[in-house]
């Protein structure tokens, strides 16, 4: 059955949900609290997406492993009256990032026809990812790094010295730092927001070629709504190392713990995804604040058409977004 696209009046309504959270979490740059800035942008997004003519679900969400105020899996948003969607979202990819006024925080929800999402366990999950315009399986996630960074290079048609590829700095990547740097590729560490570090493969204007590593199995889903709108590639196998993780797994309808799946295969069909700036990165400036004036910046992708929107916005009115509730 041929999948129903999303309305077009609802991609720009999305917009308007990341903007909304992206204003309220930006109160809370530099203070230090992460709980508080989650917080703020978690009720201000469920206020815009509950006054969307939709009936949605949230099948990505914030999981409990930090205890956060989250939007919850399973959580019904929207007003009912409209079509069913299944609804990713994180309404501050960033938290430690806001909270030490660092850049790259971000914003991001993702709607696709309901049953088209991969329900993704609040497990870790290996990923691979790169932009569009390359051959089919470029890269496979089960190859050596070295193996993939010489692949991109040949594809692109220039020396390995010159793809950059973008590992979340964690102790676990030592060694796959170390063989992607052995072969002779340059690696762009982040401290935070591997949703944001998988869609700057999507931008040729940051840089970054490859994404990869091990990451939240949440975000990448959300990621890959990314990579399907802009005909990037990915591949992305969960990590589950005890029974108990399993066990969410199943009640998810996971059984093969091995499965290598695909963009494709985490979000089909028509997809759209929004995300808004929290503070400036290499992609999106941050949210300004110059008097009663608010100026924000976002990233609209749909996957139907391929078309891509940066919106910078200015907002005159303050008061529509809450900020003194």
């Amino acid at each position: 059955m041929a999948s129903k696209k999303i309305d077009r009046s609802l991609t720009l309504e999305l917009a308007r949900v990341t903007e909304r959270a992206a204003v309220a979490a930006a109160k809370l740059i530099g203070r230090g609290d992460e709980k508080a800035a989650d917080q703020a942008a978690v009720d201000a997004m469920r206020r815009e997406l509950n006054a969307l003519n939709i009936d949605g679900e949230v099948v990505i969400g914030e999981g409990e492993r930090d205890e956060a105020p989250m939007l919850y899996i399973g959580e019904k948003v929207g007003t009912g009256d409209g079509p069913k969607v299944d609804i990713a979202l994180d309404p501050l990819e960033g938290t430690t990032l806001t909270a030490k006024g660092m850049g790259n925080a971000l914003a991001v929800v993702a709607m696709a026809e309901g049953g088209s999402l991969l329900n993704a366990p609040d497990v870790y999950m290996d990923k691979i990812a790169i932009g569009g315009g390359y051959p089919a399986n470029t890269v496979d996630l089960d190859a050596d790094p070295a193996d993939n960074v010489k692949a991109v290079a040949k594809a692109k048609g220039v020396d390995v010295g010159l793809v950059n590829v973008c590992i979340l700095d964690r102790p676990r990547h030592a060694e796959m730092i170390g063989k992607v740097r052995a072969a002779g590729a340059r690696v762009t560490l982040i401290s935070d927001g591997d949703i944001a570090g998988v869609i700057h493969c999507t931008d040729p204007s940051t840089g970054i070629d490859i994404y990869m590593g091990t990451g939240g199995a949440p975000e990448g889903v959300l990621a890959a709504a990314a990579l399907r709108c802009t005909g990037g590639q990915m591949q992305g196998r969960l990590v589950t190392t005890d029974e108990g993780q399993k066990e969410r797994a199943r009640k998810m309808g996971i059984e093969d713990f091995d499965r290598k799946y695909t963009a494709e295969e985490m979000a089909s069909g028509d997809v759209v995804l929004s995300a808004t700036g929290v503070t400036t990165g290499s992609m999106l400036t941050g949210i300004v604040q110059q008097g009663n004036e608010i100026w924000t910046d976002t990233l609209l992708m749909r996957s139907s058409t391929g078309t891509i929107r940066w919106i910078k916005a200015r907002h005159t009115d303050p008061d529509k977004f809450h900020l003194n509730d």
